[in-house]
């Protein structure tokens, strides 16, 4: 079972954590619309959603979730559901059948140990089958608005490295170097910030650099 990742003892450069601030606060002002990028309506379709998101675009599974939440509008209807059903509708998400392995034993957990409400606390999200730290983070920022940590899929883990806010490369590690930075209150929005400046204007191959609201704090490491 994976464990709880907590933020470090030691403290962070006070320059670097002036830094990460101005960096948060001309992103918020540029992206004021920021938000998680997969269409969900509760708790339920969110964890399901990210399970799918796995080396998957956003766009696609927004794509795909209609049809399978139709079907199986609830955890319980999930659960009972039957693995070659729900492979067939998650097909075009990639990896179709862990993932709808994983989505039918979280939807499993929810209702057998959790009377089909998704839990709302990092340990019993942990708990539940294809559910990892990512995946436990989007739900509580997103779902229940609590900020338990920061979530770190390619686009933070591509910018906080070229922002010089980390030098590691793996996200347990990257979140560790992130939360210190930041007030709690500001965890699950500083990745949405980071993910909504990567795909508008900081992309992997051409960043427009010109035209970053950032530039000025940024290191530009790698570029």
């Amino acid at each position: 079972m994976a464990t709880k990742t907590t933020t470090r003892n030691t403290a962070p450069d006070p320059e670097l954590k002036k830094r990460a601030g101005r960096i948060y606060r001309k992103l918020a002002k540029t992206y004021p619309e920021a938000k998680c990028a997969l269409n969900h309506r509760n708790p339920y379709e969110l964890i399901v959603a990210t399970i799918l998101s796995a080396q998957c675009t956003d766009e696609r599974v927004n794509m795909t979730t209609p049809a399978l939440f139709k079907k199986y509008p609830t955890p319980a209807k999930l659960a009972a559901a039957k693995q070659p059903d729900v492979e067939k509708i998650v097909k075009s998400c990639g990896f179709y059948r862990n993932k709808a392995k994983s989505i039918r034993g979280a939807a499993q957990g929810i209702v057998n140990d959790h009377n089909g409400e998704v839990p709302d606390t990092m340990e019993a999200l942990l708990k539940l089958p294809g559910v990892a730290r990512k995946t436990a983070n989007v739900v509580l920022g997103n779902a229940f608005d609590i900020n338990e940590g920061v979530v770190v899929d390619t686009h933070v883990k591509r910018l906080s490295n070229r922002m010089g806010l980390t030098t590691n490369t793996t996200p347990d590690k990257i979140e560790q170097d992130l939360m210190p930075l930041v007030p709690q209150k500001n965890w699950t929005m500083l990745s949405h910030l980071l993910i909504w400046h990567g795909r508008r204007t900081c992309p992997a191959r051409k960043p427009d650099c010109e035209n970053c609201p950032v530039a000025d704090d940024c290191p530009r490491v790698g570029v």
